[in-house]
């Protein structure tokens, strides 16, 4: 299953952080950040809950970035 994301991040190299952290989540098959765009394209496994995986992306990235939101 394949979703996308309004998302809000400061920096690039942030983002570029963020993305290779979601990407080894589980439940997350892939996760492409695109900066500019201020989007997000997730592809999560069959079985995932996506509520769970969200917040688990959602405090993830916030190690990273503290100012990360998902829309």
């Amino acid at each position: 299953m394949k979703k996308s994301f309004k998302i809000e991040v400061d920096c690039a190299n942030c983002a570029n952080l963020v993305e290779n952290a979601l990407r080894k989540e589980p439940g997350v098959k892939d996760c492409v950040i695109n900066f500019m765009a201020q989007k997000m394209k997730v592809e999560f496994e069959d079985d995932a809950d996506l509520d769970v995986i969200k917040d688990r992306m959602l405090k993830a990235a916030r190690k990273i970035e503290p100012d990360f939101e998902i829309e």
